[in-house]
């Protein structure tokens, strides 16, 4: 077996997935490493804290490896300096006591007065998440810096925007940012265009979760199908996506990826409802995942036939584009703008469509967002680059600011208080990260 010792070209490589005690995002993985032979004879090795979780999905991911046959070389630790050792690839799914403090990021504002949707990538919750989110993403940094410089980080934490946003600014090292927003949006599209979702083709731009479809066409044809989607939403039953489609007909251009999501970045956001996360179902989803597993682990019953095939997430594709120079179009990563939308700052984090090659991750640019589109985004600009600022210099004062000039934000008073409530409750692992 050859090894790239950190250079992610070769034939084989070392791919590091810090955060693999997460079923849901460990099963996805796990999906799409196992139905390609192009990472065949590569090292996967799962990092986890919590050895309960992480002894199911090692165990988990050797059946599913040997079931497959691909051949990959499965190992496990809980100390990350040394998984890094030789790494091309590290894949994070990280989060700190997600749901737990995740609901208390909704609830606390919520009982202020601050009207909003979710708390997770924009208002009052989205700057908490980045508070103590980076902090850890950096002490990941720091030891990939030393130990294996060249490794291609790939992020699926939230807030996407934020983190990649910190690491173009303050790490040396390469990141790209992968979330499936873009297919939720096609689906959501195909669905009003009564179009099977496959048929259906879409190139977006924008920021993480606030994405604009710029085109819209049947795939195989190449017909637009823009048009006969304005005919067909006028139509459609008005119960599903209010907010996204009052927008769709204001601005004549779909934005994406689910009223809750898009909500998160704009004042009036909570028209699409405030209930927030469902945590109860988002519990009940992952025991019964839980409950599968181990089942499969005894024997009691057969791997699920849709654990055999491929998740819908890229990062695997990402992985054999770069080890194989397989120059792959993604449809849509996590990068900072650096031009890629013309009419939107540079030094923030947009997601637009990538082109991976040997070399790393290339933006692909699609052009100027139309202009009032592009005026309803630039809102965000300046959050996000405040947010990080806070998080990463551990500011409260910045952190304030980041608040006041949030359009979720609708009162001074309020921002006050729930500042003092979620730093406290955030404190343990909120620190300078630089």
């Amino acid at each position: 077996m050859s090894s790239n010792g950190g250079r992610g070209m070769g034939t084989t490589t070392k791919i590091v997935f810090l955060g693999a005690g997460s079923m849901s995002f460990g099963l996805s993985l796990f999906q799409d490493l196992f139905s390609t032979s192009d990472l065949s004879g590569s090292t996967l090795t799962l990092v986890d804290q919590e050895a309960d979780s992480l002894d199911r999905m090692v165990r988990l991911a050797r059946l599913l490896n040997d079931r497959s046959g691909k051949l990959l070389r499965i190992e496990s630790t809980s100390n990350r300096r040394a998984a890094l050792d030789g790494a091309g690839f590290v894949v994070n799914a990280a989060a700190i006591a997600r749901n737990r403090l995740w609901m208390l990021d909704f609830e606390i504002p919520k009982k202020l007065g601050i009207r909003h949707t979710l708390g997770e990538n924009g208002g009052p919750g989205g700057l908490f998440f980045t508070m103590r989110t980076l902090p850890l993403i950096f002490d990941f940094v720091r030891d990939i810096e030393e130990i294996c410089p060249n490794a291609l980080f790939l992020n699926y934490s939230n807030p996407e925007g934020r983190i990649i946003l910190a690491l173009a600014k303050y790490s040396k090292i390469r990141a790209v940012g992968l979330c499936h927003g873009i297919f939720m949006a096609r689906h959501d599209v195909a669905r009003i265009l009564g179009v099977p979702e496959d048929d259906v083709d879409v190139w977006g731009s924008g920021l993480n979760h606030f994405q604009c479809l710029l085109h819209i066409r049947h795939r195989q044809s190449g017909e637009n199908l823009y048009p006969l989607l304005r005919e067909r939403e006028s139509g459609y039953d008005p119960s599903f996506m209010p907010l996204t489609r009052r927008l769709f007909r204001a601005f004549d251009y779909w934005l994406g990826c689910s009223d809750d999501h898009l909500g998160e970045y704009l004042a009036y956001g909570w028209e699409a409802g405030e209930r927030g996360y469902d945590f109860d179902t988002d519990e009940r989803e992952r025991a019964a995942i839980r409950r599968t597993i181990d089942e499969v682990l005894v024997g009691q019953t057969e791997p699920p036939s849709d654990w055999r095939g491929p998740s819908g997430e890229r990062g695997v594709d990402v992985i054999a584009a770069m080890l194989h120079n397989g120059k792959r179009l993604i449809e849509s990563g996590v990068v900072l703008n650096q031009g890629a939308i013309p009419n939107l700052p540079a030094d923030i984090a947009v997601e637009v469509p990538i082109l991976v090659d040997a070399a790393g991750v290339h933006p692909v640019s699609l052009g100027p967002l139309p202009v009032p589109v592009a005026d309803l985004m630039a809102m965000q600009a300046n959050v996000q680059r405040l947010a990080v600022e806070a998080a990463v210099h551990a500011s409260k004062e910045l952190a304030l600011r980041a608040l006041l000039i949030d359009p979720v934000v609708n009162s001074s008073i309020a921002a006050e208080k729930l500042l003092q409530e979620l730093w406290k409750v955030n404190q343990p692992y909120i620190r300078k990260c630089i």
